[in-house]
């Protein structure tokens, strides 16, 4: 099959390069399905331990099996004095992310059995990895800010326990509401970047903990996880719902772009940016805070320009309304993407766990696209090498002088 590389494809756009049961969306009618089941039927009636069980199983529990699931899940949660020591000593400037994804690669020093990598031994390791991540994020921040690193709850919810570890006190059951709906909404997304780096390192069979670790490091960046980090600087340098037009107007004239905005697969609304939209409303009338309404008045004047000045319209992501969600529930900045690791696990395991043992023949196979290479050419047997002292007052520019004869 001849695949022609084009504006639509670079960066495998629209390359479809497994099968997968877990996700799917259906970008034209802004539909998000995990395992066959709505995102919005499992916000309104399910929870995160429920979801996470239906996205590493393929199935909903039943009563004994999701109490079993969220035993196990407790049980993980709590850390390896080693790693919290390496916590302890790492620069309070350590960027979350960075001290995230190295904290999960330690985690193998403490598996007893890596050398074994059967399903089962895999599904252990998924648990392991959504029960501790949430320690591992509030444990740092609690270390960075001089404070002692909590013990993780020996009951209550996912969300509840987060938060719990990284305030010190209990949430209210709305709050926990509110996060677990979060983690939910954030919990799996195809084959987006991070997911793809961790499907493509587990295709190296390499073991689980080193692809979440490598997909951590693919959520670290703007464009990924990081991007409601940059919508909550815009929402904070714009400071008054008054000024949001006006600045968005400007950025857009400049050919800049709004973060939050848009999306790589969804022609419509983002379902997740619908429900965040709603939370965050909520939450922001209930404490007063003003970054509800300025995000809100930055979706608008997006889309007012988008539609006056280029003729389409653009839709809000999941990255712009979490971001004043997050904020306005008092939870710092910098820890929004870590936050997004969180609830991420639980798809990033499965996915591996389907690269591994995906049930169609043959075996998943190491991924290894093709490059097209437009470098430097000097001919059919290459360029010749010159000595670094005969290179001194050669012209750059000119490939005649390393053309081989």
């Amino acid at each position: 099959m001849i695949i022609v590389i084009d504006a639509r494809n670079i960066g495998l756009r629209n390359i479809e390069v497994a099968d997968t049961k877990i996700s799917s969306i259906d970008g034209e009618n802004g539909k998000l399905i995990y395992r066959g089941y709505d995102i919005l039927d499992l916000v309104n009636h399910s929870t995160f331990e429920e979801t996470a069980y239906l996205l590493i199983f393929g199935e909903l529990p039943n009563s004994d099996e999701l109490d079993d699931f969220t035993k196990r899940m407790i049980e993980a949660r709590s850390l390896p004095s080693p790693i919290i020591r390496n916590l302890v000593n790492r620069p309070k400037r350590a960027d979350p992310m960075d001290v995230v994804q190295s904290a999960i690669s330690e985690l193998p020093d403490h598996d007893l059995n890596m050398g074994e990598d059967s399903k089962s031994a895999n599904i252990r390791r998924a648990i392991t990895l959504i029960g501790k991540i949430p320690t591992i994020v509030a444990a740092w921040d609690r270390i960075r800010h001089s404070q002692d690193v909590l013990e993780p709850l020996e009951e209550g919810s996912h969300s509840e326990n987060f938060l719990y570890l990284l305030r010190g006190e209990h949430p209210t059951k709305e709050e926990a509401k509110i996060f677990d709906i979060s983690l939910i909404l954030h919990a799996e997304h195809s084959f987006n970047a991070s997911t793809f780096a961790a499907r493509e390192i587990a295709s190296t069979r390499a073991h689980m903990y080193a692809a979440i670790a490598g997909a951590v490091g693919a959520l670290s960046g703007e464009l990924h996880g990081g991007a409601n980090v940059q919508v909550m600087k815009m929402l904070l340098e714009i400071g008054e719902s008054n000024s949001a037009r006006n600045w968005v107007r400007n950025r857009l004239k400049e050919g800049g772009r709004i973060m939050g905005m848009g999306h790589a697969v969804y022609r419509t609304t983002d379902p997740r940016a619908e429900v965040l939209r709603t939370l965050s409303h909520i939450i922001s009338k209930e404490r007063n805070t003003k970054w509800f309404e300025i995000t809100e008045q930055v979706e608008k004047a997006t889309q007012e320009f988008m539609i006056a000045n280029k003729g389409q319209s653009i839709y809000a992501n999941v990255d712009l309304y979490s971001a004043s969600l997050y904020y306005s529930l008092n939870i710092p900045l910098d820890l929004n993407t870590p936050i997004f690791s969180i609830a991420r696990a639980a798809g990033w395991t499965a996915h591996v766990i389907e690269e591994k043992f995906a049930e169609a023949a043959p075996k998943p196979a190491l991924y290894r696209p093709k490059a097209s290479y437009v470098g430097k050419y000097c001919g059919p047997m290459g360029c010749e090498y010159i000595p670094i002292a005969s290179r001194l007052n050669e012209d750059p520019d000119n490939n005649e002088t390393r053309k081989r004869t």
